[in-house]
């Protein structure tokens, strides 16, 4: 048992490792303004290569989690992890041929296919190792994932356009020899602990008989058609379309107060104030996945699904009213812990509701609000920044105008939902 106890954690911190490689698709805003500068495509051009990548996530996620019995989670991680780099290969040809479709292709289908096979995997399989711990677990392992960014912004790519002298080519294609390496085998260490497998001291709680009977008879079908279903897609939804507004444009929201407040202030010192607020939030993102993950496992899930949506409410507003940068990142910073909060208390949360057994199907289809999201969110952002362009002083309050509404409808949602699982009731 020991031995056991000893590979779960192993597993756990190498799941760890693969989301901190995946992660790094967080990073975009820091290649966003270089590749406009350079090529000459618009915002919102541009921003669908972020957006393809995190629709085709949540797309082949669902696809994953159904397949993750069949093929297993050793197989389908280590291929996520290898998508995901040849995506940053075929993107570094892209740009060397000055191609913007063949770039959505790369990063976009390619390397978004990877991001999702490689991102159910390690959160179902830690899921079933740790049965006593499934929000504090499951929030440890997508922390690494809102780390990415982190390391990408801060590590990886400063030394690669360094090395490189600024030449996007030659830093993808660096970026893809270093996650590749460190992704496959991450994810070869992805295993299911053995059939009837309980921690020591775990005792799993009491079923009646009719509702056990009731649970073993539900299909997927039942699942994914409930009400319940649909409403923890939509405030997942809600939440990550906000969220990820920010994520792709937080380096040039924050260059514009900057730039509004100094106009002295160089390209370089811009982009280094940029990539810093995407370091420093990707911290908070990693953070809130453990923090509200774990704080779940106390109070609730739904509670804290009210708590995310219901204080960023008051955040978004707040950004319509200040020009202040260090105001405006602490709050992205806050909107980030938020963000990366749904992330670690959705996996325990749909375990709490549905049976065990269903996980990795109703988590894999749950995820497709990432896809839209991932849409959703970006795109109206950057249209705002190019519908607007004349007057730049209303990009920022409308963008946090849009983002409260949608927030709003996500808090009234939450308080049709309760903790219950389906089959309450029903025995």
């Amino acid at each position: 048992m020991d031995k056991l106890n000893s590979k779960r954690w192993f597993i756990a911190i190498m799941g760890t490792l693969l989301q901190v490689v995946l992660g790094t698709v967080y990073a975009w805003s820091f290649f966003q303004k270089p590749i406009i500068a350079e090529y000459g495509w618009s915002n919102v051009q541009t921003m669908w290569i972020f957006s393809l990548s995190i629709l085709f996530l949540g797309l082949s996620a669902a696809v994953g989690g159904m397949i993750l019995p069949k093929y297993g989670p050793r197989k389908l991680a280590s291929m996520g992890a290898l998508f995901y780099g040849v995506g940053y290969l075929i993107s570094a040809y892209a740009m060397f041929i000055s191609s913007l479709p063949l770039f959505y292709i790369g990063f976009g289908v390619v390397g978004g296919i990877g991001l999702g096979l490689g991102y159910v995997t390690p959160v179902a399989t830690a899921s079933k190792w740790f049965p006593d711990k499934k929000g504090f677990i499951t929030g440890m392992v997508v922390m690494g994932f809102g780390l990415g960014a982190l390391v990408m912004s801060k590590v990886i790519a400063p030394i690669f356009v360094s090395i490189t002298q600024g030449n996007m080519v030659q830093v993808f294609l660096y970026i893809a020899i270093v996650l590749m390496a460190i992704g496959i085998p991450a994810g070869l260490s992805m295993q299911n602990p053995p059939e009837g497998f309980t921690p020591k001291g775990y005792s799993p709680p009491l079923k009646s008989a009719a509702s056990q009977g009731y649970e073993d008879s539900l299909t997927v079908k039942d699942s994914l058609l409930s009400a319940k279903f649909l409403g923890m897609w939509l405030i997942f939804f809600l939440n990550i379309s906000a969220g990820i507004m920010f994520i792709g444009l937080q380096s040039p929201m924050i260059q514009d107060l900057l730039r509004i407040k100094d106009a002295t202030m160089s390209t370089e010192a811009l982009a280094v104030a940029g990539a810093s607020l995407i370091a420093i939030s990707s911290l908070f993102n990693g953070v809130g996945r453990f923090l509200w993950g774990g704080l779940s496992d106390k109070i609730g899930r739904i509670q804290v699904f009210r708590l995310i949506l219901g204080s960023q409410i008051l955040i978004f507003i707040l950004m319509m009213f200040t020009g202040n940068p260090w105001i405006f990142g602490i709050l992205v910073c806050y909107v980030l812990l938020c963000y990366g909060g749904g992330f670690g208390a959705m996996p325990s949360y749909v375990l709490d509701v549905f049976h065990a057994k269903l996980m990795p199907v109703v988590y894999g289809v749950i995820l497709t609000a990432w896809s839209i999201g991932g849409i959703v969110g970006p795109q109206v952002a950057a249209f705002i920044r190019d519908f607007y362009t004349k007057t730049p002083e209303v990009i920022g309050p409308r963008t946090y105008m849009a983002g409260a509404i949608l927030l709003g409808i996500g808090f009234i949602v939450t308080l049709t939902l309760t903790n219950k699982s389906i089959t309450e009731g029903k025995g």
